[in-house]
């Protein structure tokens, strides 16, 4: 998670724009990170292309350097290119992506840089063709009749996808991180995992292409919700989106809802859970349409059963995301159930055992069965809490678990890889204790 301040900076800054077709508000916060590292942009008309409106969110990492860079340069990257002077929007967000990675590469004052950043980016062209641009954890989400739809899917080094790229390239994951390192797959910057010359740039370990959705921008579009993962991981797409309509039906400004949404995402004590710890940015777009706002609020009041709202948004490329988390379930599916139980029964693909699992239902087998998953759940745990920094928690976990995290460990061959994640993220200190815990259960 990053290092933290003793009390959260909670100075905000909002702003607003607009005009016949939208509404638009931003907000964004230090919190309790001891530094901000996000960057945003919103033109309703760009530069180069006055009936495109373009709006877009960088949540960067390791400095802001590279998310403050993309917020000057990405759209003008994307505008510039050939193929989007062709119309060819999605194949343009794409090269435009990768273009500006490769500028920054080539740039004396930024090529050295260590830092990367996440980028979601909408663009709406002539006011009806809505395109979303995502490399990373940030998130754009639209209400479409009071229901929430993702416009982007999170790009996780654990993901099946993924991790066959980052593989495939020369990199590994460890601890849901590549290389153990990078909680993110995709990213602009992190020039670090770009290394490899015999990959095109979409294939290497780390990359910047992105994946593009589109959607028709109907009055069935209410609004649209782009903001960074320290927004996501407090609250689920659907929270969010009820979050904004409801304070909307009370005719509340954009920009009141986002600075609202940042201080109910704001954790308190940064030692709990190490949620809501996080730099936030968030962009709230109401695609008025020509409407006036008294007929917008009408329209976001109305109340049209869930089951009768249509999913419109098509993904221009190979989404890489697993149905089943919370994350990316549609709306008539239950956020926890599994993809199986999403599906009809004569859509279920079919199941496969191995012979010898099938068949071993010993009570051994079944009890060693149960004592290492509650190991890798009790190892899961504390992997977060070493991420988030919560050195306490940490504490307790090694003194009543540590005999079986250290064979866990152990059974893994994971150990140096474990040190050096505990070193890092919590100090020379820490590692020492560990070696000397892990060497005495040896003992």
């Amino acid at each position: 998670m990053g290092q933290t301040l003793g009390e959260p900076i909670k100075t905000k800054e909002s702003s607003s724009c607009g005009n016949s077709f939208y509404k638009v508000g931003s907000s964004c916060m230090q919190g309790w990170r001891i530094s901000m590292e996000d960057a945003h942009t919103h033109l309703l008309a760009l530069p180069d292309d006055n009936k495109a409106a373009f709006f877009a969110v960088y949540d960067g990492h390791g400095g802001a350097k590279v998310s403050e860079y993309a917020g000057i340069h990405l759209h003008k990257r994307i505008v510039n290119n050939q193929f989007y002077k062709e119309d060819r929007i999605p194949e343009a967000i794409q090269h435009g992506f990768l273009d500006l990675d490769e500028q920054m590469i080539n740039d004396e004052g930024i090529k050295e840089e260590m830092s990367g950043t996440t980028a979601i980016i909408v663009l709406i062209k002539n006011n009806r063709e809505v395109y979303c641009g995502n490399v990373g954890d940030s998130r754009a989400v639209s209400c479409i009749n009071g229901v929430a739809f993702p416009l982007s899917y999170d790009h996780k080094p654990g993901n099946e996808l993924e991790q066959k790229r980052i593989t495939e390239a020369g990199g590994w994951v460890e601890f849901n991180r590549v290389n153990g390192n990078l909680a993110l797959s995709r990213a602009l910057g992190d020039f670090a995992f770009k290394r490899n010359n015999t990959k095109l740039p979409k294939d290497q370990i780390v990359t910047a292409y992105p994946d593009v959705s589109s959607l028709e921008l109907t009055k069935d579009v209410e609004f649209i919700v782009i903001a960074c993962d320290g927004i996501w991981d407090v609250m689920n797409n659907a929270e969010v989106v009820n979050f904004c309509r409801t304070r909307l039906q009370r005719k509340m400004e954009p920009e009141a809802i986002c600075e609202e949404l940042l201080d109910t995402c704001l954790s308190p004590d940064c030692e709990l859970s190490g949620l809501g710890c996080d730099n936030m940015t968030v962009i709230l777009i109401l695609t008025l349409q020509g409407d006036s706002m008294d007929e917008f609020y009408t329209r976001v009041s109305r109340s049209i059963p869930e089951s009768e709202v249509k999913n419109p948004i098509k993904m221009c490329t190979e989404v890489a995301h697993t149905v089943c988390d919370e994350t990316f379930a549609t709306p008539n599916q239950s956020p926890t159930a599994t993809e199986e139980e999403n599906e009809s029964e004569d859509e279920k693909p079919p199941m496969v055992f191995s012979v010898s699992d099938a068949n071993d239902k010993t009570p051994e087998k079944e009890k060693s069965k149960e004592e290492d998953e509650q190991n890798d759940d009790i190892f899961d745990l504390l992997v977060f809490f070493i991420d988030s920094n919560l050195k306490f928690f940490v504490m307790q976990i090694f003194f009543c678990y540590s005999a079986p995290l250290h064979l866990l460990i152990l059974k893994e061959d994971r150990v140096l890889l474990f040190l050096r994640f505990i070193k890092r993220k919590l100090g020379h200190f820490f590692a020492m204790s560990y070696c000397h815990s892990f060497f005495s259960c040896l003992i």
